[in-house]
């Protein structure tokens, strides 16, 4: 890991997004709340918001953090039968924060991808980017 102790503390935030295509019928069956295993995009939020506090477990040279705040929004989008989800991490802290929002849109997405393969192994995850970090040095970064 990359020595961050002599960084100042600033405030950091990061936005990233993804999106998962799926078929028609899938996508209606999560837009209207009748797929089996329940609602997706609650369980999908709640993954979101898990993995991005898990984030250090899970990617090896990530530094743990103590997160302030986790927003995760779906956005769907009937027209290309797909979701897409944007996460926003923020912190008070030494470190970035692109890590969290990009883990925390995957593991959203991944658990869609879960919720709905018995009625669509098609789907495909995809335009996973990072949008815009903000804090530290470098400052604001945007797409």
């Amino acid at each position: 890991m990359v020595e961050v102790g002599d960084k100042a503390s600033t405030a950091r935030r990061a936005l990233a997004s993804g999106s998962i295509r799926m078929e028609p019928a899938t996508f209606e069956r999560i837009r209207s709340g009748t797929l089996h295993k329940g609602d997706v995009l609650a369980v999908a939020r709640i993954a979101a918001i898990q993995a991005s506090k898990k984030t250090a477990d899970l990617i090896p040279l990530a530094h743990p953090l103590s997160l302030t705040g986790v927003n995760i929004e779906f956005f769907l989008e009937a027209e290309a039968s797909q979701v897409r989800c944007q996460a926003e991490v923020l912190c008070q802290g030494q470190t970035g924060v692109e890590m969290e929002a990009l883990t925390a849109v995957t593991i959203a997405l991944l658990t869609i991808y879960d919720m709905c393969k018995a009625v669509d192994r098609g789907m495909e995850i995809g335009e996973i980017q990072l949008l815009r970090k903000e804090g530290g040095k470098s400052g604001i970064w945007q797409r």
